[in-house]
């Protein structure tokens, strides 16, 4: 039987509930979880040298927004070895599109899914993306 990769997971959203929550739900699968309420500040996370097995933002966020963000870590090259995941409520397919052009790995949408499922989504994502 093989163990489970433990992960450690960069979440930003500007919504402390919904961060404690997912930060509960993570901690509770055996997974390390850094949980920020700025973009800012993650960024600063990441160019002192953060490196996360997975990142996930939220879309709509104070300046700048998970898109923005989605942008400059790619850009800049942080954590290239993460897989980055947006978590939020916008399902347009407008957005999801600007995501994608933007190098992203995973999309999920909020409201569609309990924390539970969430969590085993980000981590599917994450398993999927790991380097081999």
């Amino acid at each position: 039987m093989t163990e489970t990769k433990k992960y450690k997971i960069l979440m930003v959203d500007d919504d402390r509930f919904l961060l404690n929550m997912y930060e509960t739900k993570f901690k509770n699968l055996g997974h390390e979880i850094v949980s920020l309420t700025s973009s800012e500040t993650a960024l600063s996370k990441l160019r002192e040298g953060l490196s996360p097995d997975a990142i996930v933002l939220d879309v709509i966020m104070p300046h700048p927004d998970g898109l923005e963000l989605l942008n400059t870590i790619r850009k800049e090259k942080l954590a290239p070895l993460a897989a980055v995941i947006m978590l939020t409520n916008q399902g347009e397919s407008s957005e999801i599109d600007r995501a994608q052009k933007l190098g992203m790995n995973g999309y999920i949408v909020k409201a569609a899914l309990i924390p539970s499922e969430v969590a085993a989504e980000v981590i599917r994502i994450a398993e999927e993306h790991k380097p081999r």
